[in-house]
Protein backbone atom coordinates (compact mmCIF):
# COMPACT_ATOMS: atom_id res chain seq x y z
CA UNK A 1 0.00 0.00 0.00
CA UNK A 2 1.40 3.25 -1.30
CA UNK A 3 1.53 5.88 1.15
CA UNK A 4 1.35 9.77 1.50
CA UNK A 5 5.22 11.22 1.82
CA UNK A 6 4.51 14.92 0.71
CA UNK A 7 1.15 16.97 0.83
CA UNK A 8 1.21 20.53 0.18
CA UNK A 9 -1.96 22.26 0.33
CA UNK A 10 -3.06 25.63 -0.90
CA UNK A 11 0.95 26.83 -0.75
CA UNK A 12 1.77 30.34 -1.60
CA UNK A 13 5.15 32.28 -1.61
CA UNK A 14 6.02 35.81 -2.44
CA UNK A 15 9.48 36.58 -3.63
CA UNK A 16 9.79 39.93 -2.58
CA UNK A 17 6.19 41.32 -3.03
CA UNK A 18 5.77 39.06 -5.95
CA UNK A 19 3.78 35.89 -5.49
CA UNK A 20 6.10 33.63 -6.93
CA UNK A 21 3.91 30.60 -6.38
CA UNK A 22 0.21 30.75 -5.82
CA UNK A 23 -2.25 28.56 -4.31
CA UNK A 24 -0.83 25.29 -5.08
CA UNK A 25 -1.91 22.31 -3.97
CA UNK A 26 -0.62 18.33 -4.77
CA UNK A 27 0.28 15.16 -3.22
CA UNK A 28 2.90 12.61 -3.58
CA UNK A 29 3.35 8.89 -2.80
CA UNK A 30 6.10 6.46 -1.96
CA UNK A 31 7.27 4.77 -5.36
CA UNK A 32 6.47 7.34 -7.71
CA UNK A 33 8.53 9.64 -9.83
CA UNK A 34 6.65 13.24 -10.02
CA UNK A 35 8.27 15.77 -12.71
CA UNK A 36 7.64 19.49 -11.94
CA UNK A 37 7.62 21.10 -15.96
CA UNK A 38 7.02 25.10 -16.50
CA UNK A 39 8.53 27.97 -18.27
CA UNK A 40 11.49 30.31 -16.59
CA UNK A 41 10.32 32.44 -13.71
CA UNK A 42 7.46 30.48 -13.28
CA UNK A 43 7.92 28.78 -9.93
CA UNK A 44 9.43 25.81 -10.14
CA UNK A 45 12.73 26.67 -8.05
CA UNK A 46 10.57 28.38 -5.21
CA UNK A 47 8.42 25.71 -4.81
CA UNK A 48 11.22 23.36 -4.33
CA UNK A 49 12.42 25.67 -1.82
CA UNK A 50 9.53 26.01 0.38
CA UNK A 51 9.26 22.24 0.52
CA UNK A 52 12.56 22.09 1.89
CA UNK A 53 12.15 25.29 4.05
CA UNK A 54 14.32 27.82 2.49
CA UNK A 55 12.32 30.15 1.49
CA UNK A 56 8.89 30.98 3.89
CA UNK A 57 5.64 30.60 3.05
CA UNK A 58 3.12 33.14 2.98
CA UNK A 59 0.23 31.15 3.46
CA UNK A 60 -0.93 27.11 2.94
CA UNK A 61 0.55 24.12 4.23
CA UNK A 62 3.38 21.29 3.68
CA UNK A 63 3.46 18.32 5.43
CA UNK A 64 6.70 15.34 4.88
CA UNK A 65 5.44 11.69 6.35
CA UNK A 66 2.85 13.44 8.09
CA UNK A 67 4.51 15.91 10.25
CA UNK A 68 3.75 19.73 8.98
CA UNK A 69 6.87 21.89 8.08
CA UNK A 70 6.84 25.40 10.13
CA UNK A 71 6.16 28.41 8.51
CA UNK A 72 10.05 28.97 9.29
CA UNK A 73 10.88 25.35 7.98
CA UNK A 74 11.63 23.31 10.94
CA UNK A 75 11.12 19.60 10.92
CA UNK A 76 11.91 17.42 13.28
CA UNK A 77 15.38 16.14 12.76
CA UNK A 78 13.95 12.30 12.32
CA UNK A 79 11.78 13.48 9.25
CA UNK A 80 14.84 15.67 7.54
CA UNK A 81 16.74 13.10 7.75
CA UNK A 82 14.84 11.35 5.39
CA UNK A 83 14.65 13.68 3.35
CA UNK A 84 17.21 14.22 0.38
CA UNK A 85 18.35 17.05 -2.45
CA UNK A 86 20.12 16.57 -5.30
CA UNK A 87 20.63 20.30 -6.98
CA UNK A 88 21.25 21.21 -10.20
CA UNK A 89 25.22 22.05 -10.08
CA UNK A 90 27.37 20.25 -7.30
CA UNK A 91 29.90 23.70 -5.90
CA UNK A 92 32.40 22.70 -3.82
CA UNK A 93 36.17 23.95 -3.27
CA UNK A 94 38.37 21.84 -5.46
CA UNK A 95 41.24 22.53 -3.09
CA UNK A 96 39.32 20.59 0.09
CA UNK A 97 40.97 16.80 -0.27
CA UNK A 98 37.84 14.93 0.55
CA UNK A 99 37.81 11.07 -0.87
CA UNK A 100 34.90 10.18 -2.20
CA UNK A 101 33.85 7.63 1.06
CA UNK A 102 34.29 11.08 3.32
CA UNK A 103 31.98 12.68 1.24
CA UNK A 104 29.09 9.95 1.21
CA UNK A 105 29.74 9.45 4.28
CA UNK A 106 28.53 12.30 5.51
CA UNK A 107 24.96 11.17 4.29
CA UNK A 108 25.03 8.79 7.53
CA UNK A 109 22.76 10.25 10.15
CA UNK A 110 22.48 9.27 13.52
CA UNK A 111 19.36 7.40 14.45
CA UNK A 112 19.63 7.03 18.07
CA UNK A 113 22.63 6.46 20.40
CA UNK A 114 24.98 3.95 19.89
CA UNK A 115 28.78 3.23 20.76
CA UNK A 116 31.13 4.95 18.96
CA UNK A 117 33.02 1.68 17.83
CA UNK A 118 29.85 0.57 16.58
CA UNK A 119 28.65 3.29 15.21
CA UNK A 120 32.21 3.70 13.19
CA UNK A 121 31.61 0.16 12.16
CA UNK A 122 28.21 0.98 10.27
CA UNK A 123 28.61 3.78 8.81
CA UNK A 124 31.91 1.85 6.86
CA UNK A 125 29.73 -0.84 5.99
CA UNK A 126 26.82 1.85 5.27
CA UNK A 127 29.19 3.98 2.88
CA UNK A 128 30.14 0.88 1.23
CA UNK A 129 26.96 -0.81 0.61
CA UNK A 130 25.77 2.94 -0.86
CA UNK A 131 28.64 2.87 -3.03
CA UNK A 132 28.30 -0.49 -4.67
CA UNK A 133 24.79 -0.17 -5.48
CA UNK A 134 25.72 2.46 -7.72
CA UNK A 135 28.49 0.53 -9.20
CA UNK A 136 30.68 3.44 -8.26
CA UNK A 137 32.70 1.31 -4.98
CA UNK A 138 36.09 1.62 -7.74
CA UNK A 139 36.23 5.41 -6.73
CA UNK A 140 36.04 4.94 -2.99
CA UNK A 141 39.48 6.70 -2.63
CA UNK A 142 39.33 8.82 -5.08
CA UNK A 143 39.60 12.41 -4.44
CA UNK A 144 35.97 13.70 -5.33
CA UNK A 145 37.86 16.55 -7.34
CA UNK A 146 39.21 14.07 -10.08
CA UNK A 147 35.02 12.78 -11.07
CA UNK A 148 33.48 13.27 -13.96
CA UNK A 149 29.94 14.84 -14.29
CA UNK A 150 28.56 11.04 -14.25
CA UNK A 151 30.42 9.91 -11.77
CA UNK A 152 29.48 12.68 -9.45
CA UNK A 153 25.95 11.95 -10.16
CA UNK A 154 26.19 8.61 -8.84
CA UNK A 155 28.12 9.46 -5.69
CA UNK A 156 25.69 12.14 -4.80
CA UNK A 157 23.12 8.98 -5.23
CA UNK A 158 25.33 7.13 -2.74
CA UNK A 159 25.10 9.57 -0.07
CA UNK A 160 21.13 9.19 -0.77
CA UNK A 161 21.46 5.83 -0.13
CA UNK A 162 23.79 5.26 3.34
CA UNK A 163 20.99 6.18 5.48
CA UNK A 164 17.10 5.25 5.14
CA UNK A 165 15.43 8.32 2.74
CA UNK A 166 11.36 8.27 1.74
CA UNK A 167 11.91 11.74 -0.10
CA UNK A 168 14.31 12.87 -2.71
CA UNK A 169 14.02 16.22 -4.63
CA UNK A 170 16.15 16.78 -7.67
CA UNK A 171 16.54 20.35 -9.45
CA UNK A 172 17.65 19.36 -13.04
CA UNK A 173 19.85 16.86 -11.56
CA UNK A 174 21.31 15.65 -15.05
CA UNK A 175 22.49 18.73 -16.39
CA UNK A 176 25.47 18.88 -18.13
CA UNK A 177 25.53 14.97 -18.57
CA UNK A 178 25.85 13.59 -21.72
CA UNK A 179 22.89 11.02 -23.33
CA UNK A 180 24.71 8.35 -22.45
CA UNK A 181 25.45 9.29 -18.36
CA UNK A 182 21.89 10.58 -18.62
CA UNK A 183 20.29 7.43 -19.52
CA UNK A 184 22.28 5.46 -17.21
CA UNK A 185 21.53 7.75 -14.06
CA UNK A 186 17.86 7.62 -15.13
CA UNK A 187 18.12 3.64 -15.49
CA UNK A 188 19.77 3.46 -11.94
CA UNK A 189 17.11 6.68 -10.76
CA UNK A 190 14.06 3.93 -11.47
CA UNK A 191 15.49 1.10 -9.92
CA UNK A 192 16.51 2.70 -7.11
CA UNK A 193 12.76 4.59 -6.44
CA UNK A 194 11.22 0.15 -6.80
CA UNK A 195 13.69 -0.63 -4.47
CA UNK A 196 13.62 1.98 -1.96
CA UNK A 197 10.19 3.28 -2.33
CA UNK A 198 10.96 6.60 -2.70
CA UNK A 199 8.84 9.59 -3.95
CA UNK A 200 10.87 11.06 -5.89
CA UNK A 201 10.29 15.13 -7.16
CA UNK A 202 12.63 16.79 -9.94
CA UNK A 203 12.73 20.01 -11.82
CA UNK A 204 13.20 19.31 -15.57
CA UNK A 205 13.12 21.14 -18.62
CA UNK A 206 13.83 17.90 -20.65
CA UNK A 207 10.12 16.61 -21.53
CA UNK A 208 10.81 13.71 -23.11
CA UNK A 209 12.67 12.17 -20.60
CA UNK A 210 9.70 13.12 -18.55
CA UNK A 211 7.35 11.49 -21.02
CA UNK A 212 9.67 8.38 -20.83
CA UNK A 213 10.41 8.22 -16.74
CA UNK A 214 7.94 10.02 -14.86
CA UNK A 215 4.37 8.37 -12.81
CA UNK A 216 3.36 12.00 -12.61
CA UNK A 217 3.85 15.34 -13.92
CA UNK A 218 3.08 19.20 -12.28
CA UNK A 219 2.42 21.50 -14.68
CA UNK A 220 3.32 25.24 -12.56
CA UNK A 221 3.70 28.70 -14.41
CA UNK A 222 3.03 30.65 -10.78
CA UNK A 223 -0.05 28.02 -10.01
CA UNK A 224 -0.66 24.93 -10.77
CA UNK A 225 -1.98 24.84 -14.27
CA UNK A 226 -2.61 21.28 -14.56
CA UNK A 227 -1.06 17.60 -13.10
CA UNK A 228 -1.84 14.35 -14.21
CA UNK A 229 0.24 11.63 -15.96
CA UNK A 230 2.35 12.30 -18.70
CA UNK A 231 -0.47 11.73 -21.79
CA UNK A 232 -2.20 14.29 -19.70
CA UNK A 233 0.02 16.82 -18.62
CA UNK A 234 1.65 17.03 -21.36
CA UNK A 235 -1.03 17.01 -24.13
CA UNK A 236 -0.93 19.98 -27.02
CA UNK A 237 -3.95 21.60 -24.73
CA UNK A 238 -2.16 21.52 -21.43
CA UNK A 239 1.30 22.76 -22.93
CA UNK A 240 -0.64 25.22 -24.62
CA UNK A 241 -1.94 26.13 -21.21
CA UNK A 242 1.31 26.07 -19.74
CA UNK A 243 4.05 27.79 -22.29
CA UNK A 244 1.76 28.87 -24.98
CA UNK A 245 0.42 28.14 -28.68
CA UNK A 246 3.76 29.46 -29.89
CA UNK A 247 5.55 26.77 -27.87
CA UNK A 248 3.32 23.73 -29.37
CA UNK A 249 3.55 25.13 -32.87
CA UNK A 250 7.32 25.02 -32.71
CA UNK A 251 7.39 21.65 -30.64
CA UNK A 252 5.95 19.82 -33.84
CA UNK A 253 7.59 22.02 -36.53
CA UNK A 254 10.79 20.63 -34.18
CA UNK A 255 9.96 17.41 -34.25
CA UNK A 256 8.44 16.78 -37.76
Amino acid sequence: MKETVLSVEHLTVFRDTYAAVEDVSFSLESGTDTSIVGPNGGGKTTLVQAILGILPRKSGAISILGKPLSIKGFLPSSIRQQIAYLPQNFLFDRRIPMTVSELVGLGWGKLGFQLPWIDRRKRRQAVRDALVRVDALQFRDHLISGLSGGETKRILLAYCLVSPRRLLILDEAPAGLDMVAESDFYQLLYELKQEQGWAILQISHDLDMVRKHCDRVLCINRTLRCQGTPEVALSDGSLATLYGTDFVRYKHSHTS
